[in-house]
């Protein structure tokens, strides 16, 4: 049963390394994803997930130990997934950038020592089968925690990824909404064409989260919103 989850943004620039003079523009959004993802810390999980978007060679499942790495930002940075030694560990496969990310971010939080796995899940995978697969993660332990990867609109400045599109604000804002109240049965009737077309590169992870939730009776919290970039980046806890 899903008892926690915490939702975090995937910009590669969450890493200070890589946004080497601009880091402090995203203090706030670093401190935020550190108090989400302390919740996952008290939640007493007995298995902690971390679910991203991932293009066709990132997605499936990564076991405990997967290595991960930030040179394709032009940062010699590597992680691993949970465990340090890399016990278990996928022959051959590196963990999608979210992901890595996700691990990073658990690298500086306290896990008590949950086993962690990974689920790379493809943006265009259709609705109910995210559901399932949230499904599915809810049933594989008594108390299981997410850690959920997404970002939303790309469209909401002309300088964002992908320029401006009045649809966006509104968009976003009704996830920031879904985010923040845990909002299971909207999410899970999430559109995928306007989430698509606005560059949306949350929409399957946060499916997955609703099928995982269905029926836990969590309440969520939003604990930051912003678009520094034109992008929109949501953090907020499920508990």
């Amino acid at each position: 049963m899903l008892v926690a989850a915490a939702l975090c943004p995937c910009p590669p620039l969450l890493v200070p390394e890589i946004a080497a003079g601009a880091a402090a523009e995203l203090d706030g959004l670093r401190a935020a994803c550190a108090d989400a993802v302390g919740v996952l810390a008290a939640a007493r999980a007995d298995r902690l997930v971390v679910v991203g978007p991932a293009e066709p060679e990132g997605r499936g499942a990564f076991k405990e130990g997967t290595p991960g790495s930030f040179s394709g930002f032009g940062v010699d940075l590597s992680v691993r997934l949970g465990a340090p030694d890399g016990e278990g560990a996928t022959e051959g496969r590196q963990l999608p950038p979210s992901l890595a990310l996700g691990a990073w971010l658990l690298e500086r939080a306290d896990r008590r020592g949950v086993p962690v796995s990974a689920l790379g899940v493809g943006e265009p995978l259709e609705p109910e089968r995210c559901l399932g697969a949230g499904r599915q993660l809810a049933a594989s332990a008594e108390r299981v925690a997410l850690l959920v990867m997404g970002d939303g609109s790309a469209c909401r400045t002309v300088k964002a990824p992908g320029y401006f599109d009045e649809r966006a604000e509104g968009f976003d804002a009704e996830l920031a909404r879904m985010l923040g109240t845990a909002d299971v049965a909207a999410l899970g009737a999430l559109d995928e064409e306007p989430a698509q077309s606005l560059m949306v590169s949350g929409r399957s992870s946060w499916q997955v989260l609703a099928g995982a939730a269905e029926g836990a009776g969590l309440d969520g919290a939003l604990l930051h919103e912003e678009a520094p970039y034109g992008v929109g980046y949501f953090v907020a806890a499920w508990s």
